[in-house]
Formats: structure tokens, C-alpha cells, sequence
């Protein structure tokens, strides 16, 4: 692997698989030598080495979804330690995990790849997997198991076979008792069972080496505690017995000692969960404020808690005055610590002063568990904090995070289309969010319609309060966008500042004021004037392209001034954090706080993970993302999904069109018989040419994606299925194209895929088929329509693009169907492009509607149809636009 490249895991449905990603940063030499060695690891035994990872002394240059990985393991391989008679069970034993443990590993989920899959069943699993590498490999070890894991990692620490207990007993002088027991073989059915440790004294009499052996545990635990010290010398140890609160308190304070040292230590849940603890409750938000968005003022109250019982500022105070260890309040065991109950009784004072002179700000209220010093002057350390929804905050925050919940709002008889019922829940929660003013991210899933989504949003929006939207995209999305807003809002006015006339025309636009604006992000940039209307509405479609905070554009857009934004993207958002924190700037600035606190924040999180639940409660309120792969969305689609996308020409595209266009009418009024066919069909491959990239006409090998409209709508796409880890095959007819096609593919996916055209041998297909369809990630392969067209089964691809179009429909579903058939596990997505206002958008129109031609005669005919139109009639077809 390269300096640069660096491992990374992808969660899939069931499962997980080792992939690599390009970083800036160079590696260490010994990263390098990691990553050569783990990647190959990986790929020989992914679940072999999935389990001996967790043996490893962790260390900081682990990716963010590996090292999430090596928490599994570890936990894993510490829950092995930890089994008393792992001696006697062996390779019998399964390892179960518990809800509780479950939870941990959901609540440390950190934002990776595939996160949206990872739920309990996904972890049992992996645990399932884990449990049968161990079966397996200590079936083939010889040793013991305690030299088995001290093989791999002498820092372990082996449970040995003795257990302290600690109950609660109802006796006010000694209300805890003690007692230590050790585990032994029961030989009837090959189960440990405990029994008190005096009882060691009689079965190992005589035998001193095994009692010391056996007690080997305790022996290091008092060179360490006084408590089990004195325990060991006056005999005690080996009896039930006992014990004050004192020295319960001391007991529990040493617990860590003794699990170290490989004790076993069975105590209260309250202790080990810390249920009990000293907590600060703040109830926000009871009653709605007097108005909307992230600088609403909410009222909030503090209330101190030991549990769940109440406790006041006195009761408090008159605890510092006693000393400190386990305190019986109203019937619970509680721990006194003057240092935690100093900076409770701080926080509350400050709460309170807080709550009597000033409010919460609703963005204060949401991300008050990322910065609770920042916000109340705490030092949330020494602290649980817990944050409790007054009526009116609890109930906008369960419709966010639950958008079903949303009374449907009936759609405008203007808009022309009938919405999916999960499109008509996206629809609602947008003008939910909308009525707030609060910014939103609808990040669905490719292919799910966030496009018609929005327009409904807009339709609305125009007929019941009208305003001034900007919509900002990239610019191989404006015929998208047209082709969608005239097919179901066609009375929504829009204008388009875009190329080289935007500067003059949006004078005209100010003057005018379209309901809707439409930009591209690199005209936003340049076009000053955006900066002084106050929109009531941003929406950003491909919001990834404001991911870096630090560039110009990103910068720019960031300071239009709007009432409320949206953004649309299909991208996970989630997989790096900077680009979460990015996106939340522009859409709801300061509910993360500035760059600086949430650098701070990531950087916690290598310690601890815990944070990362905190974060997703915050931001995903904010965020609505329904995947193809949805129980309750997946049975209202098709399983084979077809856009139409309108990529708009370049200005060097525009250029020699025109020119053609102009050389073809010259021509034309000269031309008869076969000179005029040849002259048309010759200047029908010119034109899809020029579509492709101005390059491919010219007999140019640059391809400049920038010079062609297709190759940035290309780039559009194939980011997301990247991201996404999927994979995608692109037809097309032309031979000479397939080559920088792979090129251009090889630097967005950062890897090599496959070509495959009539020039390719037939066991060369076959190699490249099986490698396509294998376990390793390939994720593009270019493809001429005739030589891919037919005999391949590549259903490892779930996403087809026609990137230009044969006008023949048996060919190109010939061409979809190597992915769209039997084997295929995922719902397909095909993208066939149209260079909008061109020949491919009208012969496209003409096949849709039927109005000239049917389907027969372009199958019989191929394109000799074209050449027996009327000059005039071939004009039409060829002008840019429709017009002469």
C-alpha cells in the first residue's frame, strides 16, 4: 500500500469488508508496515484476523471504522479473560454478549461507512464469527488458554478462579456482607461451580503449590490493599462476613485493583452502572417561545438528583459538612465525593443564577451535552449531566427525529405529480423544518426522488407565502432541474444565473424577482449581487461540495444571508466529521459550536467514544436519510429504478455544436442521394461526440472534465457510489472513449477498474468478470454497448450508466440487464444521459412520445430513419435549443 492509503472497514447488511482510502497525510514507517500487514491479513482470513486484532497494544494511527472494529475484538478477547473455568470449557464454551454490552458498542459507533446498517443484529454477527475463530483456534493450541492469550498479548490480564462478593444485607451496624469463592470442575457435567474458598483449604491440603497457585490472585492484590491485607492475615478471607459502609466504600474504591489483577468481583449494579450517582437535571423548554429557529429563547430549570431521587441545595451542602463514602439516601446507597458534589453544588448555582436572568437559546439547549463548560461555566468531567425536554421541546424533537409523526399536509393542485408515501413524509417534515426555521439535510438515498421532494416544498412555499429561493447547484445538474420544475410546477417562475451572461442578467432578476433563482456554486462565488437580497430559502443540491470549510466557495456561500437552508445530498454525511460540522455551519450555525470547539470535541473522542452517541442525538434531528434498502421503503419502489439525466453543454461544447450545426446547413441545400444520408449519419456521430466531451470530436486526449457537461455529471454520480462503496458499469458506443472514461473513473474511485470492448479476448472477459463480480472492491467498469451488451453477468453493479444513447431501447435494456437480472441482490439505478437541448434530447422525446416513429423501425433501422427527414426538419432536430 502506498504512504498515503489507508485502511479503512465498510459495514455492510451482515457483514463488514477491508477497503482503503486516499488521506492527505503521509504515514509513519511503522503505519506503512501496519497497513502492508493487516491488508494482508484481511484478505487471506477476514475473521481470523478480526480476532487477533483485538491483541494488539492499541495505537493512535488506526483508521476512525477500523479501530471500531479492534473495540469489538478487544471486547471480545477481555470478555475470554474474564471466564473463571475458560479452562474447562475450552473450545465448548460460547461467549454470549449481553444487551448491556450490545448498547455499549451502539452508543461507540463512530460516523463510518455503512453505520446505518449496524444494529444488534449486525453485532451478534460478528460476535457469532468471533466465537467460532476461538472454538477453532484453541481446539488447535495445545497450551492453556492463559498461555494462549498471554502468547499474543503478555498485558493481559487472565481471570484466575477466584470471585469477591458484595451485597447489600439489612443490618444497620454491618449493612454490607463479604465473601470469597473460588470456581471448580464438577466433573458430572463438566461445569465450574463456586464454592466458598474455605473449602480450597480442604481440597488442596497437603498440596501447598496448587493452594498458592490458586490464591497466586489474591497474594497481588495485597501488596496493594491494606483492606485484603488484613483480610488474608486474620483469616477472614476465608469466611462470609461482615462489613461496614466504610469498609464497603473502601471495597468498591478497589475494585479495579482486584479485576486487574484478575479477581473476579460480582457488586451492586448501582456501583458498576452508576445509577446512583450525583446528577444535574435541566429541564428546557416547557413552554414554546415566542419565536422560532435556533435563537429562540427557551426557559429551563435545574434540579439536582442522586438517581432518580431529588436533591436539594441544603442536603447537599449538608453532606460536604460529613465525610466521605457511601450515604443511605431515602433507601439507596449513594457515593458521598466531596470533589464531585463541590462541582454539583457549582453547576446548580450557576444553572440557577442562568435560569433567573437570562434563557437558553434553542441551539445552547441541543448541543448542551457536546459543551456543557462553554455554556453553564462547568467542568462536566466531574459531572453527569442529563438533559431533560420540557412539553414543547420534547414534541418538536420527536417529530424531527420521527417525521411519520407529522400531520400530512395536503399538496397544491399546481403540483403536478402524486408523491411516494415516504416522499410525502419528506415532504412534510421539510415544511415542518420550514415553519421552525430550522436548517435541514434531506439525505436520501440515490434514486429515492429528494428532487421532487423539494419541488413540492416549493410549490407550497410559492402558492401559501410566497419569498425568494436560491437554489445553488452543480452545473451539470441545470437540466435536471428545468426538465423536472416545467414537468410538475410548471407555473413556478425561475430564473437561471448561469455562464457568461449571469452577470448582466441578474440585474434583470432583482428587478424581476423570480420566486426561484437558480446558480451554479462556482457562479455563487462570483456573482456579488446574491450577497444583498435576504432569501427566505437556501437550498443547496450536492451540499458535499461545501464539506471543506476552508475554501473559497464554501466561505462564500456560508455568508448568503437566508431565513432558512436546506441541503440535499445522497452522499453518507456522516463518514468525516469536519464535513459534518461544515455542512451544520451552513444549515444551523453554532448548534456545534465553532471549528475550534469541535476540533476540540474530535479530538475527545479517541478516549472517549461515548461522545459519539451524543453527537448523532444532536445532529440527527436535523438530518432525514431513508435508504433503498428501508423495510418500509423498499416495497414502494420498482426493483430496477431509470433517470433521465439533462447534463447542459459547456461553453466549448456549445461553441462547436453551433459551428457544426451552421457547417451542416451549408452543406445540407448541396447534398442528394447517398452523399445526404452519409453527410447525416457522419454528422450524428459529430454531434454525440461533442456531447461526450469536446475532446473525443477533436481527436484530443486531454479530457478535462470542466470542457465536457457529461464528464462533470459523471463525476456528480460516481462520488456518491463511491462514498457508498458500490459499484457501477458505464456503456458506451464508442471505442475511443472508453479509454479516458477509465481514466477519468480511476481518479474519482482512486483505484483501477476494467475496460471491456470488442477488442478484448475472450478469456480476458472472463478474467475480468470474475474479478468484477469478486470479493475485492473494483468499482467501475467501461464498456462498449456491443462488445458488453450481451453474454456478461456482472450483478456485483448495482448502478448502470448509458453515458451516451444508442436510440435503440432493446439495446440499451440489453446492456442493463448484465447487472438487472437473476443474482442481483440490490435494487438497480440506470442513468441514461441527455446533453440537454441537443439531438440526444429531442430523437429521446421522439422515441418517448412516439409521434414520429415506433419502436419497429428504430430496431429495423438503426438511425437510417434520421436521413429521411426533410432538411428542415433535420435543422430542428440539429439546432441547439429547437431553433433555427
Amino acid at each position: 500500500m502506498a504512504e498515503n492509503m489507508e485502511l479503512i472497514a465498510v459495514i455492510t447488511k451482515d457483514d463488514f469488508y477491508i477497503d482503503y482510502e486516499i488521506i492527505s497525510k503521509k504515514h509513519t514507517e511503522a503505519k506503512i508496515i501496519f497497513e502492508q500487514e493487516w491488508s494482508k491479513r484481511f484478505k487471506e482470513d477476514k475473521y481470523s484476523t478480526l480476532f487477533y486484532l483485538g491483541f494488539i497494544n492499541k495505537v493512535d494511527y488506526l483508521s476512525t471504522s477500523l479501530n471500531f472494529l479492534y473495540m469489538i475484538s478487544d471486547m471480545f478477547i477481555q470478555k475470554i479473560s474474564k471466564q473463571p473455568d475458560i479452562e474447562f470449557s475450552r473450545d465448548k464454551v460460547y461467549l454470549e454478549i449481553t444487551l448491556d454490552e450490545m448498547e455499549e458498542i451502539q452508543n461507540k459507533t463512530p460516523f463510518i461507512n455503512g453505520m446505518e446498517y449496524l444494529d444488534n443484529d449486525w453485532i451478534n454477527q460478528i460476535w457469532s464469527r468471533l466465537n467460532e475463530v476461538f472454538r477453532v483456534e484453541i481446539n488447535n493450541y495445545e497450551g492453556s488458554v492463559y498461555a494462549f492469550l498471554t502468547e499474543h498479548n503478555s498485558g493481559i490480564n487472565v481471570a484466575g478462579r477466584i470471585f469477591f462478593h458484595l451485597v447489600e444485607n439489612q443490618d444497620e451496624e454491618y449493612p454490607f456482607a463479604f465473601m470469597a469463592t473460588y470456581s471448580s470442575k464438577q466433573y458430572k457435567n463438566k461445569k465450574a461451580v463456586h464454592t466458598p474458598l474455605r473449602n480450597a483449604l480442604l481440597e488442596y491440603k497437603g498440596e501447598q503449590e496448587k493452594l498458592l497457585s490458586l490464591l497466586s490472585t489474591v497474594s497481588q492484590v495485597a501488596n496493594k490493599s491494606v483492606f485484603i491485607s488484613n483480610l488474608m492475615e486474620s483469616g477472614e478471607l476465608f469466611s462470609p462476613l461482615k462489613i461496614t459502609k466504610d469498609e464497603a466504600y473502601t471495597f468498591l474504591s478497589e475494585v479495579l485493583i482486584y479485576e486487574e489483577a484478575g479477581i473476579m468481583c460480582r457488586i451492586p449494579d448501582w456501583w458498576r452502572k452508576k445509577t446512583n450517582t450525583l446528577k444535574l437535571s435541566l429541564s428546557i423548554g416547557d413552554n414554546e417561545p415566542s419565536k422560532v429557529g435556533l435563537d429562540a429563547l427557551l426557559s429551563f430549570k435545574p434540579t439536582l438528583y442522586f438517581g432518580d431521587t431529588k436533591i436539594t441545595k441544603e442536603e447537599i451542602e449538608e453532606l460536604l459538612t460529613q465525610t466521605q463514602g457511601l450515604v443511605l439516601i431515602k433507601g439507596k446507597w449513594v457515593e458521598s465525593n466531596h470533589d464531585k458534589l463541590n462541582a454539583a453544588l457549582h453547576a446548580f448555582t450557576r444553572a440557577e443564577e442562568l435560569s433567573y436572568n437570562e434563557n437558553l437559546t434553542l441551539a445552547q439547549a441541543m448541543r448542551l451535552e457536546l459543551n456543557v463548560e462553554d455554556t453553564l461555566g462547568i467542568k462536566s468531567k466531574e459531572l453527569n449531566l442529563s438533559v431533560s425536554n420540557g412539553q414543547w421541546l420534547s414534541s418538536i424533537k420527536e417529530k424531527m427525529s420521527h417525521p411519520e409523526y407529522i400531520q400530512h399536509e395536503k399538496l397544491d393542485e399546481s403540483f403536478l405529480a402524486n408523491l411516494r408515501p415516504y416522499q410525502q413524509i419528506g415532504f412534510d417534515w421539510l415544511k415542518y423544518m420550514l415553519d421552525l426555521e430550522l436548517g435541514a439535510c434531506l439525505a436520501d438515498d440515490m434514486g429515492l426522488g429528494k428532487t421532487i421532494q423539494i419541488i413540492a416544498l416549493l410549490e407550497y412555499m410559492r402558492n401559501n407565502r410566497g419569498g425568494r429561493v436560491l437554489l445553488i447547484i452543480p452545473a451539470s445538474l441545470i437540466g435536471n432541474w428545468q426538465k423536472e420544475i416545467e414537468k410538475f410546477a410548471p407555473m413556478m417562475s425561475y430564473g437561471i444565473l448561469h455562464g457568461h451572461a449571469a452577470r448582466k442578467n441578474i440585474e434583470d432578476f432583482q428587478e424581476r424577482k423570480n420566486f426561484l433563482t437558480i446558480t451554479t456554486y462556482g457562479m455563487s462565488v462570483r456573482l456579488d449581487k446574491l450577497m444583498d437580497t435576504k432569501w427566505d430559502l437556501i437550498i443547496l443540491d450536492e451540499a458535499q461540495a461545501i464539506k471543506n470549510p476552508n475554501t473559497k466557495q464554501t466561505k462564500r456561500i456560508k455568508e448568503l444571508k437566508a431565513r432558512t437552508r436546506i441541503a440535499m445530498t445522497g452522499t453518507p454525511i456522516e463518514n468525516r466529521l469536519s464535513d459534518l460540522w461544515s455542512l451544520f455551519d451552513f444549515l444551523d450555525g453554532g448548534l456545534l459550536g465553532n471549528a475550534k470547539e469541535f476540533t476540540i470535541f474530535i479530538k475527545g473522542l479517541k478516549t472517549d467514544s461515548g461522545g459519539y452517541a451524543k453527537l448523532r442525538r444532536i445532529v440527527n434531528p436535523f438530518i432525514l436519510r431513508r435508504l433503498k434498502t428501508d423495510k418500509s421503503i423498499i416495497t414502494d419502489l420498482p426493483d430496477k429504478i431509470e433517470l433521465k439525466e439533462y447534463p447542459t453543454l459547456t461553453k466549448k461544447q456549445t461553441v462547436l455544436y453551433q459551428h457544426l450545426v451552421k457547417e451542416l446547413n451549408q452543406k445540407l441545400d448541396k447534398a442528394e442521394g447517398i452523399g445526404r444520408k452519409g453527410l447525416v449519419l457522419s454528422s450524428i456521430v459529430k454531434f454525440k461526440q461533442i456531447c461526450n466531451h469536446p475532446d473525443q470530436y477533436l481527436g484530443q486526449e486531454d479530457y478535462k472534465n470542466e470542457h465536457s457537461g457529461k464528464f462533470e455529471l459523471l463525476k456528480n454520480i460516481c462520488e456518491t457510489i463511491y462514498e457508498k462503496r458500490e459499484r457501477v458499469l458505464v456503456f458506451t458506443q464508442f471505442k475511443e472513449i472508453t479509454g479516458p472514461l477509465y481514466l477519468f473513473l480511476k481518479e474519482i474511485f482512486h483505484r483501477p477498474g476494467f475496460v471491456l470492448h470488442g477488442g478484448t479476448s475472450v478469456s480476458k472477459r472472463t478474467q475480468i468478470v470474475d474479478s468484477f463480480n469478486g470479493e475485492d472492491y473494483i468499482p467501475y467498469m467501461v464498456l462498449s454497448l456491443k462488445a458488453g451488451g450481451v453474454g456478461l453477468n456482472l450483478t456485483s453493479a448495482n448502478h448502470i450508466i448509458h453515458f451516451d444513447r444508442w436510440w435503440n431501447p432493446a439495446v440499451e435494456n440489453q446492456a442493463t440487464d448484465r447487472a438487472f437480472r437473476i443474482g442481483q441482490k440490490k435494487d438497480v439505478m440506470v442513468h441514461k444521459f441527455i446533453s440537454s437541448g441537443t439531438i440526444e434530447e429531442k430523437i429521446d422525446l421522439m422515441i418517448e412520445e412516439k409521434q414520429h416513429l415506433s419502436g419497429d423501425i428504430i430496431q429495423s433501422s438503426g438511425e437510417n430513419w434520421i436521413t429521411e427527414l426533410s432538411n428542415n426538419q433535420l435543422m430542428e432536430l440539429f439546432t441547439l435549443g429547437g431553433s433555427k
